[in-house]
């Protein structure tokens, strides 16, 4: 069975973006990058929803040939395309880059991927991760909270239905006061 991971950075009273979509307040240290590169090698698998999925492809897709891309951004960028995805979305009709679209019930997908052998899959958008974790199919959460309050825009976390007990496997402090805290979920 393969794991299924939701990380993402997020601000002190938890969002992943600020009103209007605004993630001014994320910028990573060096140090930060290249963990997140080095998480994100360690993916089989990447599940997004369409806003995630339009913001990675618009940029990531051509990282690596950006004015001033530092080494560590070239390698995300070339992981990023190399990397099989797929993106749930009703509203779009094409997508590129080693992905797959699928138009239909993503849970049923995702706990048909998750039933699979291979590297571990990550979750991304708030959306689409809120309906894995009220479905109860996330195993880990990789919480890199920034030091900054945004007071509205887009949670991180959902309102579910049932408590979901975590045991802390790991933190870690980076450059600007940015802190790790990666969960696993008690099963």
């Amino acid at each position: 069975m393969r794991k299924l991971v939701y990380g993402m950075n997020l601000t002190l009273d938890g969002y992943v973006a600020a009103p209007g979509d605004d993630l001014g307040w994320s910028g990573p240290s060096d140090e930060l990058f290249r963990w997140w590169l080095d998480e994100e090698r360690a993916i089989g698998l990447f599940l997004y929803g369409r806003k995630l999925w339009e913001t990675m492809s618009g940029y990531w897709s051509t990282g690596d040939q950006q004015p001033g891309a530092t080494p560590a951004q070239i390698e995300f960028a070339r992981n990023w395309r190399d990397t099989p995805k797929v993106v749930f979305s009703s509203t779009i009709e094409k997508v590129d880059w080693n992905t797959r679209l699928v138009t239909g019930d993503a849970i049923a997908e995702i706990t048909r991927l998750k039933a699979d052998d291979g590297a571990p899959m990550r979750v991304g958008g708030a959306a689409l991760a809120g309906a894995t974790m009220r479905a109860g199919l996330i195993d880990e959460y990789e919480i890199v909270t920034h030091p900054v309050l945004v007071g509205g825009g887009t949670p991180f976390f959902t309102a579910l239905d049932n408590w979901v007990n975590l045991d802390l496997v790991e933190t870690r402090t980076f450059p600007g006061g940015v802190v790790l805290t990666r969960y696993e979920t008690r099963r």
